[in-house]
């Protein structure tokens, strides 16, 4: 069950309004454009050889039986592919990490089990799938690591030579000074480590791509699955060398995204080198198996947060001490991760007089990590709710009291955190009031009883969250806009929806700028010219920034019609007024789709035009309640009831928001009671390689969702827009794991690691009988 309500969004014409998603019909009727679907004619099929040894020297390649196989076109290795140069990662300004990034086939050494080492072209899909099996390569084994402990121990196994003992780099926010100083005279102080284990993307297409290149002009078309054309196409010019013009990315439907397709893998570089030599179209994609060992992992984090607090309970410092296991290489965004989006938001929604963080950054033998929805926000929003949960239940607080004595207060609002950053707008305490009112937080312990009664563990858990929101490489978003012959108009920007609604959300800002119905206007996810600058999708930028920049291109386009109404309508400028979607003077008007129509003849149109908007990061945040029951004989897990009330700043189209609230709260869903990449400690091996055996969330997981809105406007953009893309992970993650700690607090537990699977939390019901066997622990009425 699920039920939505939401305030009033900003006024105007469809803004705050549930306009239907447009994109729904063609995805659901099979007439979906992805990447995988498109092929060109007389094109090539490739497939690649990977490593199968988490750690080993190349001792050599024998490309010898697969070059005999009919129809087999090609087989290259690093030495074929020894001029294109590292893969580029999202720059941190932090020395220590250029040297280290990955190439597009693996040279003298293998680093994971996944990694590229040769490629394969043939006639046929099946026909390179039959010639990789042909390929023999020889390695060396090596010995091999998988964590960040063991990485970082004493006489491990060294993956790049410059790097001494794997430790990439270590980074520090805050005063470490101030921190030790309020320590120093807490009366209470609680500390905890928690884990956010390493995750696989799974988006429901696998990545693919098809390369041509036109000898003529020398360009590049290649069809990828992206989050942005902007970020992309930056990462391909850093690579290839090539001007801007050389090359078109080009993305229609995806399937799916969560930070995954934000980097540009080795694949792509290879079909494009590929597509150029052959003289022929060259397609490759992935297989579900190849998804796990070699799209980026999320996640793989280890956080130790210690709590000072003085007699009253009020917050003095927080501090973390952070792990991050970086993977072989640098992943995309693997450091940004762990350091500024780790660090930005690590006060939370509390006062907090001081602040410090550090975080160390290793390689191991396992897929480099990178960016997994909310990268980095939802980990340090766990992080810091478990530990003022557990904090309050050490030292006899109630965790409600106990965070609303120590919330910033809306009055206090801009508020500069410790670490300078600085909070624009919010309500927090109004925002929890609303969530424990709405979930009633009251009647909880009558549902309890219930459960108890029925023979299960009932506990309930709450989250009041905060991240950062927006950002990004780019300056600005910019955005353009073509009309047609009969007025209608198409929207342009380098963002990329993978499920967001960006064909209906920005058509419904531009018509709510212009007041017109959104039947004559489409937005197309590619631009029609590489010259478009933004910052593609993610971070929860999509409304805040691009949509911002269509709000001031719907403006813009009013001012740039008005002399061409004037002249239409035989009257000066400064008589005209602009309301309802047409221009009026007097008793006469003329609509701005028919004034579009009028100037269709002149080329290019009159009102063609490019906008851009910026805008500051923005900190979406909210509380969420969540009530989960354990049947203590099977350890299975459900969630009884989740409540969600978030300010996202305007809403501009609340069904929009529910969706993405909805499936950000079962991602997270899907990190607490399931999702788990293993690896073997011993060799480096990834256990969890296929559905069968990594564990993906389920809908009868969730029996009842609410989602409220909150909003409190924020002045740092054009639509008062927070974002809403990673709030759903970031809420549900502590919000689910308080609530399952909750459940297992009377049989004396206090703290477990995800992931909740039945086996995990029986286990933990088992040890704790064991220690403690005078605990009454429900049962189902016959099962002693």
């Amino acid at each position: 069950m699920s039920a939505r309500h939401h305030e009033r969004a900003p006024r105007g014409k469809f803004i705050g309004q549930s306009v239907t998603r447009l994109e729904d019909l063609p995805l659901v009727t099979g007439r979906g454009r992805f990447a995988a679907g498109i092929s060109f004619a007389h094109q090539l099929h490739m497939r690649v050889v990977r490593s199968a040894h988490a750690h080993g020297k190349i001792v050599s390649v024998d490309a010898g039986k697969a070059l005999k196989a009919p129809d087999c076109v090609a087989v290259w290795t690093a030495a074929d592919v020894a001029w294109i140069p590292q893969i580029p990662f999202r720059p941190t300004h932090i020395k220590g990490l250029e040297p280290y990034r990955q190439y597009v086939l693996a040279r003298e050494r293998v680093r994971y089990v996944g990694e590229p080492v040769a490629m394969i072209v043939a006639q046929t899909a099946a026909i390179a799938e039959d010639a990789r099996e042909l390929v023999e390569v020889e390695y060396r084994d090596l010995p091999a690591v998988a964590d960040f402990d063991a990485s970082v121990r004493e006489g491990a196994p060294q993956l790049h030579v410059d790097v001494p003992g794997n430790l990439a780099f270590e980074y520090e926010s805050g005063d470490a000074q101030a921190v030790a100083a309020q320590f120093a005279r807490a009366k209470y102080v609680s500390k905890l480590t928690v884990e956010s284990q390493r995750l696989v993307g799974n988006a429901l297409e696998p990545r693919a791509c098809l390369a041509a290149f036109d000898a003529e002009s020398g360009r590049y078309t290649v069809h990828v699955p992206l989050q942005g054309v902007g970020t992309m196409r930056g990462q391909f010019l850093q690579v290839t060398g090539l001007d801007k013009e050389k090359i078109i990315l080009v993305a229609q439907d995806v399937g799916g995204s969560f930070g995954v397709r934000g980097a540009a893998y080795p694949e792509y570089f290879a079909a494009m080198m590929a597509a150029k030599r052959l003289g022929r179209p060259v397609k490759w994609v992935a297989s579900r198996s190849e998804t796990f060992m070699s799209d980026f992992h999320g996640r793989a984090l280890s956080l130790t947060g210690e709590l000072a607090l003085d007699a009253d309970g009020k917050f003095l410092a927080i501090r973390f001490d952070d792990r991050a296991n970086l993977g072989a290489y640098g992943g995309t965004f693997g450091s940004f991760i762990a350091t500024r989006n780790m660090t930005i938001t690590i006060g939370g929604v509390y006062r907090i007089p001081a602040v410090y963080g550090r975080t160390q950054l290793a390689y191991t033998n396992t897929v480099p990590v990178s960016a997994y929805r909310g990268a980095g926000r939802p980990d340090i929003a766990y992080a810091i709710e478990r530990l003022v949960d557990y904090t309050a239940h050490e030292h006899g607080f109630d965790p409600i009291e106990l965070r609303r004595k120590n919330l910033v207060p809306r009055e206090a609002m801009p508020y500069k955190t410790p670490n300078a950053g600085v909070y624009d707008s919010g309500d927090f305490a109004a925002v929890m009031d609303d969530a424990l009112k709405r979930a009633d937080w009251a009647g909880f312990p009558a549902r309890r009883e219930r459960s108890a009664r029925e023979g299960r563990l009932r506990g309930i858990g709450i989250a009041t969250y905060l991240e950062a929101g927006g950002g990004g490489a780019a300056p600005k978003d910019q955005v353009a806009v073509e009309f047609d012959a009969n007025g209608g108009m198409t929207l342009y920007a380098v963002t990329q929806s993978s499920g967001q609604g960006h064909e209906t959300i920005y058509p419904q800002i531009v018509a709510a700028a212009l007041g017109i119905d959104t039947t004559s206007i489409r937005f197309h996810p590619s631009p029609p010219t590489a010259d478009l600058i933004g910052n593609g999708t993610g971070g929860s930028r999509g409304v805040l920034g691009t949509g911002s920049a269509f709000r001031v291109l719907g403006e813009k386009l009013v001012e740039i019609a008005r002399p061409h109404a004037a002249a239409a309508l035989g009257v000066a400028e400064s008589e005209l007024r602009y309301s309802e979607g047409a221009f009026h003077a007097g008793d006469r008007s003329l609509g701005f789709i028919e004034l579009a129509r009028q100037l269709a003849g002149l080329k290019p149109h009159p009102l063609d035009t490019i906008a851009e908007g910026t805008f500051g990061t923005t900190y979406p945040n909210g509380c969420h309640i969540a009530e989960v029951e354990i049947d203590p004989e099977t350890g299975s897990a459900v969630i009884a009831r989740y409540t969600a009330v978030d300010d996202l700043g305007n809403v501009i189209n609340p069904t929009l928001v529910e969706g993405q609230v909805h499936g950000g709260v079962m991602q997270g869903a899907g990190q607490v009671f399931g999702e788990h990449a293993v690896y073997d400690p011993a060799t480096a091996q990834l256990l969890t390689g296929s559905f069968v055996d990594y564990v993906m969330p389920r809908a009868g997981w969730l029996t009842h969702i609410e989602v409220h809105d909150h909003p409190v406007p924020t002045p740092t953009n054009a639509l008062g827009a927070k974002g809403v893309g990673e709030a759903g992970c970031s809420g549900s993650l502590p919000a689910l794991v308080n609530a399952t700690i909750d459940a297992l607090r009377p049989l004396g537990i206090q703290h477990l690691d995800m992931p909740f699977t039945p086996a995990r939390l029986w286990e933990a019901i088992r040890r704790a009988r064991e220690a403690h066997p005078n605990t009454v622990v429900p049962a189902k009425a016959g099962i002693q």
